[in-house]
């Protein structure tokens, strides 16, 4: 597994890695939507998420798993899709749930502005959404949707 296995342990770093790449793209549409677009978190997380994907998919086939080609490119992105369409159902009750009391957390702080707040509240739940879903996804991603790598 990655503790034994030098070459799964570099796998993780990389998918790791694109991940962290895939959170970039996810906080900075999420941000974009809520702040300029004034768009309810729900709805922006659910666009900068498949941003992210998309974006993971392509540094994932790439680069972490180069070598994963016995399944068509569209095969490939749709089991990558199913993976992470069950993962935005993990996301989205974490989204809707978790965000008011964090922005009451926030709130209570009492040196931050509302607006301050409100950010901190939106990007402290995406952090711990991704967080949550980047293990689910790792493991399903690994064992499906690239089993064909040794």
């Amino acid at each position: 597994m990655i503790l034994a296995d030098n070459k799964e342990r570099v796998r993780f770093l990389k998918f790791a890695t694109v991940g962290a790449i895939g959170s970039v793209v996810d906080f900075g549409v999420m941000n974009l939507m809520t702040h300029l677009f004034k768009r309810q978190l729900v709805y922006a997380g659910t666009i900068s998420f498949i941003c992210a994907v998309l974006s993971n998919f392509t540094l994932n086939r790439y680069w972490t798993y180069p070598e994963s080609r016995s399944r068509h490119v569209l095969h490939q992105l749709g089991m990558f899709f199913l993976v992470n369409a069950a993962g935005i159902l993990i996301r989205l009750p974490i989204l809707h749930f978790i965000e008011p009391p964090m922005a009451g957390i926030f709130h209570n702080l009492g040196h931050l502005s509302t607006a301050a707040a409100e950010v901190l509240a939106k990007n402290a739940t995406l952090a711990l959404a991704i967080g949550i879903v980047m293990i689910w996804n790792y493991f399903v991603n690994r064992y499906w949707t690239y089993n064909d790598v040794e």
